[in-house]
């Protein structure tokens, strides 16, 4: 799919704060309660962007913007972030520095509510680059689809059976078919046929 040339903001938040985790130890997922949650490394505002099929994490300073630490992520769920395995306030995310260096830093939010919009739009944008690489996809292969033959074959007939009402002017029209003005319609295909 082709990226797309301008950067659009997916999500918002005022309120993150950012925590220095222990290395996981296991493969059991990350706990948040062995985080010092009392004692946030740093706190900011949270935006979630996108250029073409990229999301980008950027935490940033409240007031003037300066950019913190900022996580892409190419996919969701996957390891660029993780959510931990003792709340739904908290996440893992993989920030890189550009240079090729990368760190696993925790992030939370004081509300449930940012969480939840925090998840849902990684979700939403994840989705809308499988639906544009669907419709990519079908676009060069628009013979994929099954075609629909309706027309007759050669030798195929058909009956049509029209039922006719008693109506007064039905029998005026089988005694004499020629008289087509005081006929309905119906009666003038049935005199035709006979």
């Amino acid at each position: 799919m082709e990226e797309s040339g301008y950067e659009s903001v997916l999500c918002v938040k005022p309120d993150v704060h950012v925590y220095r985790i222990p290395p996981r130890a296991t493969n059991r997922g990350y706990r948040a309660a062995e985080w010092q949650l009392d004692q946030p490394s740093w706190s900011g505002r949270l935006r979630i962007t996108a250029k073409g099929q990229m999301a980008y994490i950027k935490l940033e300073d409240r007031t003037s913007g300066e950019l913190f630490a900022q996580a892409p992520v190419d996919q969701f769920p996957g390891t660029a972030v993780e959510s931990v395995t003792d709340s739904s306030r908290y996440f893992v995310i993989r920030i890189e520095d550009g240079n090729g260096r990368r760190a696993f830093i925790g992030i939370g939010f004081g509300d449930r509510g940012d969480a939840f919009d925090f998840n849902v739009a990684l979700q939403d944008h994840f989705k809308w680059v499988k639906q544009q690489c669907e419709f990519a996809k079908q676009a060069q292969n628009p013979d994929q689809s099954p075609k629909l033959d309706l027309g007759f074959k050669e030798g195929q007939t058909i009956k049509l059976n029209i039922a006719l009402a008693s109506w007064p002017l039905r029998e005026k029209c089988k005694s004499n078919p020629v008289d087509w003005l005081g006929c309905d319609s119906f009666s003038r295909l049935e005199a035709t046929n006979i």
